[in-house]
């Protein structure tokens, strides 16, 4: 459910924004950039690797980067 929120900007970042974001975009455009900033929440981030693990075309990037886990490497 959105929540309508007053916020407050330097003139020159408000100016920036205008000249970059449609007005019809602009709440998606701070969405976006506000959620790219903070820290993705423990459950969704476990709940994604859990949901890419069982994606069949990941296990054949095994072979591909086994490399990078040490194995093959010289000794």
């Amino acid at each position: 459910m959105p929540v309508r929120l007053n916020i407050t900007m330097d003139d020159d970042v408000y100016a920036r924004l205008k000249k970059v974001v449609p007005p019809n975009k602009l709440s998606a455009f701070i969405a976006w950039a506000v959620r790219a900033k903070l820290h993705p929440d423990a459950r969704a981030l476990k709940a994604a690797y859990q949901a890419a693990s069982k994606e069949r075309w990941r296990s054949g990037l095994d072979e591909d980067w086994k490399h990078i886990d040490g194995e093959g490497w010289p000794k």
